[in-house]
């Protein structure tokens, strides 16, 4: 009775949840605050409010140079970890899993400040170096990437499959009905020879509308409108026939992808993890992209829809208010477009300069330094218009006074650290490489945080405080709300605002 209770409480409380995100002074102050403990387990993975999964993991350690000069990672563009987040600390919910804080994704649901590409490029990178707030004597290296920007004639035309989840875990004005408003938003930014496919599934699985041009419109919002929810979830059979249904109408001069809208909850058919990765990289590998939007809570399995949208040219992003509908289905739709593939990072560190070295988040990104030059292996794509950013800690191997006088009389340390990206324009060809190198200077002659930097080392201090990072030194939720504040003046949405207000909500 008390497992049946717990998975209860969270279906109740969204329910009463309005559909904005919430502003400060909602319905945060949280009434199931004292149901913080995890309520059940299932295969040794813990399960807060009675069902929501996700895959624990350990903070990347520091690395010593001298040991391992090199470190690769690819790019993670999704944003769904800070929405999930998000919605704990709105309902006032504290005791969630840390499996839950990835803090790549964490930075990556912002938009920084970044150059466009110039060229040819289909990329833009930058680099910069400043003292780390949280541990006195350390580093902190900011790395960023922007893809080019598309206007809409630039954009291809998209041949996009709606998988939706119509079983009954979806129901209520927070998962299947906020869902119904997103894909009727979209529909109305999309062009007249865009088109679209409408599949859905529950305890069976139906092609409700054939692929049919945005031009018909009225048909396709008719299709979106009778959706309702009931049922149990053959999830496995449904991504199968949806992956079908996009190779039917593929043309390689469009954005062929799978759109799915799901809690994750499958419990018919084929729900291994596992098997439903392996079958959903074979259709990526013909070109068909991937977006899973998560919906709920309670029953929510995180640790699947990541999986996928890692291995099947995917992003993932979790919608818990309508605000964050539109910011992924309409304010950002041109990220639906990517517009360089695979893309791989690495580092290589100058040992008379850094001593050690931390990737902070991309725990499950990390890579095999041979990856990089593997046009075969497969790693993450960039958006039109997306920036991407990672941190790095760094300890330095000698004082920053010596490294800089030593630089210009010794050739070994003339390069601190070599900045490297290869990434793909279109899936299936060569690899691009860049490249910056930043000199010992660029470690020593520390200039105040900008405010790039001061936001992305204040949305890592909110993720290892809220992770219980062993490496969080100093960080606390007041430093977090300092650097974050100090990075206002770009803020085209207000999302930056409303992190300063989610920083508030933790304390």
């Amino acid at each position: 009775m008390k497992t049946n209770l717990f998975r209860l409480l969270p279906m109740m409380a969204a329910c009463m949840m309005a559909t904005a995100c919430d502003d400060g002074d909602g319905y945060g102050d949280g009434w199931w605050a004292g149901y913080g403990n995890y309520a059940d387990a299932e295969d040794g993975v813990p399960m807060p409010m009675g069902g929501d999964r996700f895959d624990e993991f350990q903070d990347n350690p520091f690395i010593s140079v001298k040991e391992q000069p090199v470190s690769t990672f690819s790019v993670d563009a999704d944003g769904a970890s800070y929405a999930i987040v998000r919605r704990y600390l709105n309902g006032g919910y504290t005791g969630f899993s840390t499996g839950s804080v990835r803090i790549e994704e964490f930075l990556n649901y912002f938009t920084f400040d970044y150059a466009q590409p110039t060229g040819d490029d289909a990329v833009a990178i930058n680099a910069e170096v400043g003292a780390c707030p949280w541990n006195s004597g350390h580093l902190l290296l900011r790395l960023g990437l922007k893809g080019r920007e598309l206007a809409q004639d630039e954009q291809p035309l998209a041949n996009f499959v709606f998988l939706v989840d119509v079983s009954g875990s979806m129901e209520g004005s927070d998962r299947l009905g906020l869902l119904k408003a997103g894909l009727t938003e979209l529909l109305g930014k999309m062009r007249p020879d865009d088109r679209i496919s409408l599949v859905t599934y529950s305890g069976k699985v139906e092609k409700v509308l054939e692929s049919t041009p945005v031009r018909e419109a009225d048909k396709i919002r008719k299709a979106i409108g009778q959706l309702h929810a009931s049922g149990s979830t053959a999830g496995g059979e449904a991504l199968k026939m949806a992956y079908e249904e996009a190779l039917s109408c593929y043309d390689p001069t469009k954005n062929n992808r799978v759109i799915m809208g799901t809690d994750g909850d499958f419990n018919v058919g084929v729900t291994s993890t596992e098997a439903l990765v392996e079958m959903a990289e074979g259709y990526a590998k013909r070109g068909i992209y991937f977006t899973c939007l998560g919906f709920g809570m309670g029953n929510l399995n995180d640790s699947m829809m990541e999986q996928l949208s890692n291995k099947c040219n995917g992003t993932y992003h979790y919608i818990d208010c309508e605000d964050e509908m539109m910011k992924v289905l309409v304010h950002e739709r041109e990220r639906f477009v990517s517009v360089a593939n695979d893309v791989k990072c690495q580092l290589t560190f100058n040992p008379d300069v850094v001593s050690r070295y931390r990737l902070i988040g991309y725990e499950n990104r990390v890579m095999q330094n041979e990856d990089f030059d593997d046009d075969e292996k497969d790693a993450a794509e960039i958006g039109a218009g997306q920036t991407i950013t990672a941190l790095y800690e760094l300890e330095p191997a000698v004082s920053t006074e010596l490294t800089a006088s030593e630089a210009t009389a010794d050739k070994a340390a003339d390069e601190a650290i070599a900045f490297d990206v290869r990434y793909k324009k279109s899936l299936g060809t060569a690899s691009i490489a860049l490249s910056q190198k930043l000199a010992p200077a660029d470690l020593s002659a520390l200039q105040p945080l900008s405010e790039n930097m001061s936001l992305a080392a204040g949305i890592a201090a909110f993720g290892m405080v809220l992770r219980q990072s062993p490496h969080k030194g100093e960080a606390t939720l007041d430093m977090a709300r300092e650097l974050v504040k100090q990075s206002l003046a770009f803020d085209p949405h207000g999302y930056r605002a409303q992190l300063l207000q989610l920083i508030d909500k933790a304390k």
